[in-house]
């Protein structure tokens, strides 16, 4: 029996599928490192990391499940985002956004929400949304 909790299957395996990216730096201005996970809705993350929210609106980190990125205190990183699948409705995380994500309305109600609440923003160029593209899984060991 194997250490590793994990089975793997053969091949390699497609992460968010169709899905479409973008990628954003990020910035830590807070004196403490910040960890991020999976599935958290980007755009309401901690008010001290500085980035472009309004591109960041309906997406969460293009990684695996259960996985997370850290910014240590002053930081700055480039991550990749990739939109919401599903029903494509958040209600929760810090809450600026209780809604759909194509919803106008929710929208511009969570923007308003951010900038009355101190979340920080750091505008970039144009937007940089692209297709999806393949990723690799883990692979099975030896």
């Amino acid at each position: 029996m194997s250490d590793d909790p994990y089975i793997y299957g053969k091949g390699d395996i497609e992460l968010n599928a169709g899905q479409a990216r973008v990628t954003l730096t990020v910035r830590n201005t807070g004196d403490r490192a910040v960890q991020i996970g999976s599935h958290f809705h980007f755009f309401e993350v901690n008010r001290a990391l500085s980035f472009d929210r309004e591109q960041a609106f309906g997406t969460r980190l293009d990684i695996p499940a259960g996985t997370a990125v850290r910014f240590e205190a002053g930081d700055t990183k480039r991550v990749t985002l990739v939109e919401y699948g599903g029903g494509q409705r958040i209600v929760g995380f810090g809450g600026l956004l209780n809604g759909g994500i194509h919803s106008r309305d929710a929208h511009r109600e969570a923007l308003r929400r951010m900038r009355e609440r101190g979340y920080l923003e750091e505008p970039e160029p144009a937007p940089s949304k692209k297709p999806a593209k393949k990723s690799s899984g883990a692979k099975k060991k030896g």
